[in-house]
């Protein structure tokens, strides 16, 4: 190639790259490089090109070998920087330093491009952090424009330009760069347009700032401040710069001094110029005034660490060493100390007062012997050598040599403080004498806060001596108060002028101390003050705010038994009885030996009624202590309110035996302190509780402390313990005479008199007892005239029927009333007093006013049944069942007994609706039966209650215990002058005796009676009859008969005649008997019914279908229905009509399909008479004896293949049941029983159906459901492989349930590995669900996918889907579950926090439709779970997770979820009464999950 071709071709190149055409102009350079390979032009736009075309490697090489051919050329250096500053490679960057600095020297005559090229050096060196370079660079870039005359203008801004470069980097910076930024620094200062001016003055502090953090231009920093402060006169800045700098730099002249006091003139609020100072202060040992200074100083100019180390030096010289450790902790001194320490030992290592450090921190440690002689060998004429061997002597108690050792350091040096405080230490701590005599002590004490005023243990131990040794209170008060203001940390002092203002009144000031101390404390300290000020609360009743701080001061020290003590008192003084009793046993805990946490929590049980609990702590205090007499009374009175509550329940004998252990544990105390008076008045309590229970009960043994005698126990009937309560009240009185006292014992001289009237004692001696019963009680009213109680008290007394002083009655009552207002026993016995004379309608209102007041209390719900009784009311049967329901009360019982006995008695209301309600509805006769036991167990003289019990007892079939009722009542009337009443108790007591096949005594307790009532003669009949004696059985019939008067009873008597005759084999006799009956008017049921079984039993087919023609005139509705039902079948079999006997039953059945008796007579009767359908009806006839197994599978399922083996629907019911019992199996977390039964069935049905001719359609829809049922199992069993398989069997896509099936058990296979599905896998899931898109199911299932891959939307629209379908369907449980489903999608985003208001108000509303289909508890605990998601700690959300956990209703599955974030709940708001209701109710709910939660929390709060 010619030279022409050569620069045509490179023409080319060039217009190609001007065409952008590459490619082209690299073939064309190629093309001349292989004619001349060092072509510069051909390299270079190769270069060029091949940039363009993103070939940097190829371009860099290019344009390198250009430079190469040609240095001196200027397009390929230009090209390569323009490549270097494209490419973002950190070796390019490297490079592009070197290319610049090239382009600098190529450029020298083109000065513009220069300071272009240079400018973007700088950057680069900028970048690339060379700061030197940068500043060279820019330095000559400022030269050269000086030498061009360039403007000032533009000359400051390339100063400035240059500071922003150097400013940012001054830490790191050589000292020519220094010089040059400070250089920059003068000119753009000298040469800006406008002075003074706000840039020229920031640009000022900028320069003054920068000349402050270079300590060797402390001269350059003097003038440039000065020449700021001449500029700019007001402005504090330079100032502030300057004290700053003399302070950092440690030389605080007097100079220095004068800057601060010049800038606090400018400033008041300086923070150097108060550091100032406070460094003047401390030069003249002002070290209150210094650290004060220093600490204003620093709040405002925190990071200055020199100042903190005059602040540290300060506070070390008030002997203040934490704060001065905590001032020391914000600069790193301890590092310069140790470079010192490094530097200097070598030099110092024998230093004396080192040494003396060191020994100190030895015996501290407890090492004394390392130093000790190491010390006092070396450095014997040292002071601190011999006040270290005193401190050593001081440390081991060999106070003799202390002395000496501190006197010799005083020696040397006198002005030492420390050496008097330890040698008064040493005074203090010496022999009997000088304990006995402190003025040695008190001297070096004096002499030592006389040298160091800021030592404030010396005053600490001057405030002991004159507290202890010279009794000044107040002097001591004020030497504590010194020594806690010089050391907030010591406690002791703290504590001990705390303790003393108490003492001294001066409560304020206490008060403001512990406030002050408590306020800084940090969390688990300052305990003293805590546990002060909570005390101080205490007794002040603010009890609250004591619980919270002796809470505080627990944190400090948990194993306080003393501390747990207190906050017990705290909680129980603000009522916390279940906390106080966890703060009383940790107590007891921490201290066995404490008796009063065991007491006190004894008294806390007894409080709460757990008097197991109480008498077992009382037991316990009483091993250690057997006459603490505390627990003694505390032991007596549990067993008294045991007795109480016994009685109440009409439990007398339980409540004798605590009767009787009160009075032993009441005597044993008041035999350890008979001066105390409660003691006596609970003796006589305990004496006076046994009024209530049968004279015949009461034999209790009492010591004979209690009763003057030297016997070790006497056994005392009722009247003598009466007796002696009122003994006990008279001496309780003779202690202290109290109105509740003389109260007590006129209520007992009343119940004595009572005694001996229900004993028929002399009336004087009564009339004598209920004078002094009024004479006491008015005692007391005159005593305490405001008391209800005594008032009401008096007035029942005056009522009685002995005194019959009704107007006194009714003035007290009245009294009573106005006392107190909501006072219903003084209404109630307001009203019985109305009532008893007569006034009904007073009577009336008196008890409707109770009512009112508490609509529970009995007595008034009683007076009001016996106001009903008397106007002959129909609801007084009601009430005097209300009255039971309320509580046990003898004349409510006895009432409504009397009432349910008086309406069973009338036969002929049995099928009215009052009848059905009063009656059967209520239960009345169980109901009357249990309360009459406990009113004849507690009264055992009336034998009216034991002739209802024993009436009662018979309608229950109790018939022994109705003997036994009947001959007690016969025992109470055997005396008794009405000899009508003992007839019928005679009567009941034989029929009784008949029943329990007694029949002797039977007929000895009817031939005790006249024997002429009809029910008499009657009842002896049937005894003879069933001892056997006919003839007298006979005899004693037609006696009855004769005087029989209705023709029901007579045709009663003539079947019985016909029983006995037939029973005689005279069949013709009781034939003619029996047709007596039927022709008489009213012919009974049972004598038609046994002349029908009389022709069965004879074979005497039309005697038989006539009596039954007759019986069924008079049988209506259900009476005697399986007897009839049994007759017809047998007159049916008797005729031969084998198929009437079947449909019969059956018929009977069809009606009463819940009776099992005809269900069984039905399977003894088809095998019978239509043995082909044997096997059928014994199927059906086990329905009802329906047994399951362990796991609810009904056993008569078990048996349906076996009785039709040929029938597939029975096969493909067993497994339903299977299924059924294996998923109840898995709920109940048990091991599955049975397995590998679903392939089996499903080849069992469809065998079955192949031998059988059935509908195609019938055994199509048999075959899917068998399939989708063994298929479900398999699935949810984890058997996915053989699920896979079984469903591949058939051709899922043209059946769409079995085709779902498939995707699910796919899907669950993809689930289970944990990766996201992918969007075509989800798609085809979508569109199966459609195909089958009747199934509300499929679309519940599809949204649970969607919920895995966290596709919320998705889900819900499923769920949507799903409600919308269940709609269109009527399905009325598919909406239900979409709804609830729909919540609890919601209520998932809600619980994560997502921050969305569609979601909550979607739970809201799915909820709300849930409540309007139904009564929903799982709705109802989503609403719960809601509120507790937004607001966690409200009021509400308690209310509703209690509503679903303590309202009955919900089920526990339910609870337990609510009852688990309920405990969260109440942890958080500390509520720990609460939660111990809460527990309990967990417990008693075994729900374990709730209380291993409670575990949980309970240690960590």
């Amino acid at each position: 190639m010619s030279n022409k071709e050569v620069k045509t071709a490179l023409k080319s190149a060039r217009e190609a790259i001007r065409n952008k055409e590459y490619k082209e102009a690299l073939k064309h350079c190629k093309a001349v490089l292989k004619q001349e390979k060092n072509n510069y032009n051909a390299w270079v736009f190769i270069g060029l090109a091949a940039a363009e075309l993103e070939q940097p490697d190829q371009a860099q090489g290019a344009y390198r070998k250009a430079t190469e051919l040609e240095p001196g050329q200027l397009l390929a250096w230009q090209g390569l920087a323009n490549l270097y500053e494209k490419s973002n490679q950190t070796d390019a960057k490297g490079d592009l330093a070197s290319v610049y600095q090239k382009l600098l020297e190529l450029y020298e005559s083109d000065k513009q491009k220069w300071c272009e090229v240079c400018k973007k050096l700088v950057e680069l060196y900028h970048q690339e952090k060379k700061h030197l370079e940068a500043a060279r660079t820019w330095h000559k870039l400022v030269k050269i424009k000086q030498e061009e005359g360039a403007d000032n203008a533009e000359l400051h801004q390339l100063w400035k330009r240059m500071i922003q470069l150097l400013a940012d980097s001054t830490q790191n910076q050589d000292n020519e760069t220094q010089q040059l930024l400070l250089t920059a620094f003068e000119h753009a200062v000298n040469s800006a347009d406008m002075i003074p001016s706000e840039d020229h003055q920031i640009l000022y502090r900028d320069f003054i700032q920068c000349l402050s953090k270079f300590p060797h231009e402390t001269a350059r920093l003097k003038k440039a401040c000065d020449d700021m402060m001449v500029l700019y006169p007001t402005l504090s800045y330079p100032l502030e710069v300057l004290c700053l700098h003399f302070i950092q730099s440690g030389t605080v002249t007097e100079e220095a001094l004068h800057f601060c006091c010049r800038l606090m003139e400018m400033d008041a609020s300086s923070g150097p110029g108060f550091i100032g100072l406070g460094i003047k202060s401390l030069q003249e040992k002002k070290y209150e005034e210094a650290a004060k200074h220093l600490s204003e100083g620093l709040q405002k100019t925190s990071q200055c660490p020199a100042a903190w180390y005059y602040l540290a030096e300060a506070q070390m010289k008030m002997q203040k060493y934490k704060e001065a450790v905590f001032s020391c902790n914000h600069v790193n001194i301890y590092y310069f100390v140790l470079c010192w320490l490094l530097v200097n030992t070598h030099q110092h290592v024998g230093d004396p007062l080192l040494l003396a450090l060191k020994g100190r921190a030895y015996v501290n440690k407890g090492l004394i012997d390392q130093v000790a002689q190491q010390i006092m060998s070396s450095h014997p004429h040292v002071a601190e050598a011999h006040a270290l061997e005193g401190l050593i002597h001081y440390t081991q108690k060999n106070y003799q040599q202390a002395e000496k050792s501190f006197q010799s350091a005083i020696e040397r040096e006198a002005e030492v403080a420390e050496y008097h405080h330890y040698l008064g230490l040493t005074y203090w701590s010496m022999g009997e004498e000088t304990r006995k005599d402190k003025t040695k002590a008190l001297s070096q004490f004096l002499k030592a806060a006389k040298l160091d005023s800021y030592m404030g243990s010396v005053f600490c131990y001057l405030g002991h001596y004159y507290r202890d040794v010279a009794g000044d209170k107040n002097r001591a008060r004020g030497c504590y108060k010194k020594a806690f203001e010089l050391n907030q940390s010591d406690g002791e002092a703290g504590s001990a002028a705390v303790d003393l203002s108490m003492e001294l009144g001066d409560t304020e000031t206490a008060i403001a101390v512990l406030t002050s101390v408590t306020e800084k404390a940090s969390a688990g300290a300052a305990k003293w003050a805590w546990i002060r000020r909570g005390l101080y609360y205490l007794r002040a009743n603010q009890h609250s705010q004591a619980v919270a701080d002796l809470q505080a001061a627990l944190r400090a020290d948990p194993k306080d038994s003393n501390c747990w003590e207190s906050l017990g008192e705290a909680y129980l003084s603000r009522g916390g009885y279940t906390t106080a009793l966890k703060s009383f046993t940790k107590a007891s805990e921490l201290n066995p030996e404490s008796v009063y946490s065991i007491y006190q929590a004894a008294v806390i049980d007894q409080l709460l009624g757990r008097y197991k609990e109480a008498i077992a702590e009382y037991q316990k205090i009483l091993k250690k202590s057997k006459e603490y007499v505390s627990a003694l009374k505390g032991l007596g009175e549990c067993y008294l309110m045991v007795a109480r509550a016994a009685l109440a329940d009409y439990l007398d004998d339980k409540a004798l035996d605590c009767i009787e252990q009160s009075l032993e544990y009441f005597t044993q105390a008041a035999k350890c302190r008979p001066d105390i008076s409660c003691l006596w008045k609970l003796l006589g309590d305990a004496c006076t509780s046994v009024h209530v229970i049968s004279t015949s009960k009461v034999n209790v043994k009492v010591l004979g402390y209690l009763i003057g005698q030297k016997t070790d126990r006497q056994t005392l009937k009722k009247s003598e313990l009466l007796i002696l309560g009122g003994r006990c009240y008279g001496r309780a009185l003779k202690l202290m005479s109290l109105p509740n006292i003389w109260c007590d014992l006129g209520i007992n001289y009343y119940h004595q008199a009572q005694h001996l009237t229900a004993m028929g004692s002399d009336t004087n001696e009564i009339s004598e007892l209920l004078e002094k019963s009024v004479q006491c009680l008015k005692k007391a009213v005159r005593l305490d005239s405001k008391n209800y109680l005594y008032w009401n008290a008096l007035g029942v007394v005056a009522s009685c029927s002995a005194i019959g002083n009704y107007a006194l009655a009714q003035h007290c009552f009245i009294k009573s009333v106005q006392a107190e207002q909501i006072n219903v026993v003084a209404w109630t016995n307001l009203g019985v007093l109305y009532l008893v004379n007569g006034h009904i309608e007073q009577a009336h209102e008196a008890f409707k006013v109770a009512q009112s007041l508490e609509p529970s209390y009995l007595l008034c719900w009683i007076g009001q049944a016996f106001i009903a009784e008397s106007v002959g009311s129909y609801d007084t049967m009601d009430l005097f069942r209300h009255t039971t329901e309320l509580s046990m009360h003898t004349e409510g019982a006895k009432g409504y007994a009397h009432w349910v006995c008086s309406t069973l008695q009338d036969k002929s209301n049995r099928n009215s609706e009052l009848y059905q309600y009063n009656i059967i509805q209520m239960h009345a006769i169980p109901a009357a039966q249990v309360v009459l036991s406990k009113y004849t167990e507690r009264i055992q003289d009336d034998a009216s209650a034991f002739t209802m019990l024993g009436y009662l007892n018979e309608y229950l079939q109790l018939n022994k215990q109705a003997t036994g009722a009947y001959e007690r009542a016969v025992s109470l009337l055997k005396n008794s002058k009405d000899k009508e009443k003992w007839n019928i108790a005679m009567r009941n007591y034989g029929r009784s005796l008949c029943g329990i096949g007694q029949y002797d005594k039977a007929i000895q307790a009817y031939m005790s009676t006249c024997l002429s009532e009809f029910d008499d003669l009657v009842g002896i009949a049937l005894a003879y009859f069933r001892k056997g004696l006919l003839q007298e059985s006979i005899k004693a019939y037609e006696k009855a008969l004769s005087i029989a008067e209705s023709e029901h009873d007579k045709a009663d008597i003539l079947t019985a005649l016909a029983i006995i005759e037939y029973k005689q084999n005279n069949v013709d006799a009781a034939k003619t008997l029996l047709f007596k009956c039927s022709i008489l008017k009213e012919p009974s049921t049972e004598s038609l019914q046994a002349l029908c079984a009389l022709g069965l039993a004879k074979q005497d087919a039309t005697l038989a279908t006539a009596a039954l023609k007759e019986l069924l005139k008079h049988v209506k509705g259900k009476d005697h229905l399986y007897e009839r039902c049994l007759i017809i079948s047998a007159v049916y079999a008797l005729q031969g009509r084998n198929v009437g006997v079947q449909r019969q039953a059956s018929k009977a059945i069809h009606t009463n399909p819940d009776n099992s008796a005809l269900w069984s007579l039905l399977s003894r009767l088809v095998p019978l008479h239509t043995p082909q359908n044997a096997k059928v009806n014994c199927f059906f006839s086990s329905l009802h004896m329906v047994r399951t197994t362990p796991n609810g599978m009904p056993v008569f399922l078990q048996n349906v293949p076996r009785y039709f083996s040929d029938d597939p629907a029975a096969w493909a019911v067993l497994m339903a049941a299977c299924h059924a019992e294996n998923t109840v199996v898995c709920l109940n977390n048990t091991q599955l029983r049975r397995t590998d039964l679903e392939t089996m069935l499903v080849a069992t049905v469809s065998a079955k159906i192949a031998g059988n001719n059935f509908p195609a359609n019938y055994i199509q829809a048999l075959e899917d459901w068998s399939l989708c049922q063994a298929i479900t199992g398999l699935k949810e069993m984890g058997r996915l492989t053989e699920a896979e398989a079984l469903c591949t069997k058939v051709n899922c896509p043209e059946q769409p349930a079995l085709f779902l099936l498939l995707r699910q058990i796919q899907c669950r296979q993809l689930l289970q590995s944990h990766k996201e599905l992918p969007d075509t896998v989800l798609e085809e899931l979508r569109k199966t669900v459609m195909t089958s898109g009747s199934s509300v199911a499929a679309w519940h299932w599809l949204a649970k996918v969607y919920e895995s891959q966290r596709m919320m939307v998705a889900a819900e629209m499923c769920y949507r889907k799903s409600l919308q379908l269940a709609s269109q369907q009527g399905n009325w449980h598919g909406k239900l579950s979409s709804l609830l489903r729909l919540a609890m999608l919601a209520l998932e985003i809600c619980m994560a926090n997502v921050s969305n208001d569609h979601w909550p108000s979607l739970v809201q509303e799915a909820t709300t439709e849930a409540l309007k289909l139904s009564f929903c508890p799982l709705a109802v605990l989503l609403r719960a779970l809601l509120q507790y998601s937004r607001k966690m700690g409200a009021r509400e959300t308690r209310r509703m997770l209690e509503k679903v956990v303590y309202q009955p209703g919900y089920p526990e599955t339910i609870v337990s979820v609510a009852r688990w974030y309920l405990l969260k709940h109440l942890y958080a708001k500390d509520d720990y009464e609460l939660i111990d209701v809460l527990i309990a109710n967990a417990k008693a709910n075994g729900d374990t999950r709730a209380l291993e939660l409670d575990k949980k929390l309970s240690a960590h709060s």
